[in-house]
């Protein structure tokens, strides 16, 4: 992955834009906020990021980066079951550690109205993380199968994290992932 290294300043800026990116969408960033929260000037922000559109594209190809890297190589040597289990985490520990929706769930709703790179990236997430669900699927499926698959599992994630933020209900997280499990099973199995 192409990995950028930015300033700790430039870090701060995109925790801040992404916390605001999270619970509001696009439009809920503003440099002038995010100026106001990290403790800099506007001009600062616009330093690190020249447009909105730039910040924006860098905080969703920063997200992508850090999910995909804690989901792995969804090839390697564990077990289709575990890789699995880590995606449901990951999901899970993106709604109680952002207390809010997968940022790419936020945007995608509002991509068609987004500047074209940050819903490029944002269609990047998606790809990324479909694909590395099909295959993780693949060793036990065959590969449209694994696809169908890995679009509905992430599809479900997505929504059930809409359902548990709109209802204040983690456990509709909780019960579609498992949910999902029987399903993967019954796939596997037949």
């Amino acid at each position: 992955m192409n990995k950028n290294s930015y300033s700790p300043k430039a870090s701060q800026i995109l925790d801040v834009a992404e916390n605001h990116m999270r619970k509001g969408g696009f439009d809920a960033i503003s440099f002038r906020d995010l100026a106001t929260a990290v403790g800099v000037k506007s001009a600062s922000v616009h330093y690190h990021f020249p447009a909105k559109a730039d910040l924006g594209q860098a905080v969703v190809a920063r997200y992508r980066e850090r999910i995909m890297d804690a989901l792995g190589d969804p090839k390697d040597q564990r077990s289709m079951a575990s890789k699995l289990q880590l995606l449901f985490d990951t999901y899970a520990a993106a709604l109680k550690d952002g207390d809010s929706v997968c940022l790419c769930c936020q945007l995608g709703a509002e991509a068609r109205d987004l500047p074209e790179d940050v819903a490029a990236e944002v269609e990047r997430f998606f790809k990324n993380v479909v694909g590395w669900t099909a295959s993780a699927l693949s060793s036990s499926l065959s590969a449209s199968k694994a696809d169908k698959l890995a679009a509905h599992i992430i599809s479900a994630l997505q929504g059930a994290m809409v359902l548990a933020v709109a209802t204040d209900d983690e456990s509709h997280l909780e019960n579609t992932r498992s949910l999902l499990k029987d399903c993967v099973d019954a796939q596997v199995a037949g």
